[in-house]
């Protein structure tokens, strides 16, 4: 293997090792209330969207199997959390959007975890490495130069 393979190796390590730490410290904190981490991940992200989801179109930003995010979907239907409708263009397929009290939960648990966040990596990087940090991420995301999804998101608070 070339030196910049190893390289490359050598720092998917230790990228992978750092996310299996942080992971752990935000699982272990008193954040998330009533939901799981997973569950605010989903409810998250469908926070990030102005129009409702596609269940598949959700499955592409959530680390679930499809059988597990779609129970998962159900419990938080069923919680009062999101909604379903049906989707304008497919008569058959449905869009998944928050409720009111969804966004609401979603906001609330948001501004601890974000605190969270930013406590733990501010904690280990100058502001230089993190701006470092957020340009290679992006950039292995392929959103090189972006710092949202996409166009149909809605500003973060």
């Amino acid at each position: 293997m070339s030196d910049r393979g190893r390289l490359a190796n050598h720092a998917w390590e230790g990228l992978l090792s750092a996310h299996a730490r942080l992971m752990k410290q935000f699982a272990e904190a008193d954040t998330w209330h009533d939901l799981s981490m997973r569950e605010y991940d989903v409810l998250y992200t469908l926070s990030k969207y102005r129009e409702p989801l596609r269940i598949g179109e959700l499955h592409r930003h959530v680390l679930l199997s499809q059988p597990a995010l779609s129970r998962m979907v159900d419990r938080l239907a069923e919680r009062g959390l999101l909604e379903r409708c049906p989707d304008p263009a497919d008569g058959r397929g449905v869009r998944l959007s928050l409720t009111a009290a969804g966004r609401d939960k979603q906001r609330s648990i948001g501004r601890g975890h974000a605190a969270h966040v930013a406590r733990a990596v501010t904690a280990e990087l100058s502001r230089d490495e993190l701006e470092q940090l957020a340009v290679i991420a992006w950039k292995l995301a392929g959103r090189a130069g972006t710092t949202t999804d996409d166009d149909q998101k809605e500003p973060q608070q």
